[in-house]
């Protein structure tokens, strides 16, 4: 079915930060991606994509992973290719979790965190942490498929506090304010 509205079809979320201090456990910063059915779409993911995962399809890859944050630009960057995603799922959320192997921490304690989600050269939002600074983790972006299969990006940046697994079991429900 042909529609005049704009479809989102492969998108880019990039992570950045700094690495930690000398001496200081690691900053490990984590782009995670959870798949929602059609007919559960605020229930547990189908799937979920991050460091030691893909999409079964492959239209949901880690392109860059980090553990520390040292280079330039972009640490961490995702590749959703919505457009080849099967119609047996209409939500996508992604977020930003930080390993807590060695200890709480927190956005506000690592520095100059940052987010962008793109498509092609247009940025679709950006964002540093500063909102949800006391945060272990945050939804960044959440990609909904409408009834004419049209995909739609809602910008959101919402704070959690807990680890990496709780996290990705919670990101995408209702309790978690999606």
């Amino acid at each position: 079915m042909s529609t005049p509205n704009k479809d989102f079809e492969k998108v880019e979320v990039r992570v950045k930060w700094d690495p930690s201090d000398r001496g200081e456990a690691p900053n490990d910063l984590d782009i995670i991606a959870a798949t929602y059915a059609a007919d559960d779409p605020y229930g547990s993911p189908v799937y979920l994509v991050h460091h030691d995962s893909r999409a079964p399809d492959g239209t949901i890859t880690l392109e860059r992973d980090s553990r520390t944050g040292q280079g330039f630009g972009y640490d961490e960057v995702m590749t959703l290719e919505l457009n080849r995603i099967s119609e047996s799922y209409t939500r996508v959320v992604v977020g930003v979790a930080i390993q807590q192997r060695d200890g709480r921490k927190t956005f506000g304690a690592i520095q100059n965190t940052g987010v962008q989600v793109r498509e092609g050269y247009t940025t679709l939002s950006e964002d540093d942490f500063a909102a949800v600074d006391g945060s272990t983790a945050a939804v960044v972006a959440e990609f909904v498929r409408d009834a004419s299969g049209v995909w739609r990006f809602h910008e959101v940046v919402r704070g959690f506090d807990g680890d990496p697994e709780a996290f990705a079991a919670a990101m995408g429900g209702r309790e978690f304010g999606a």
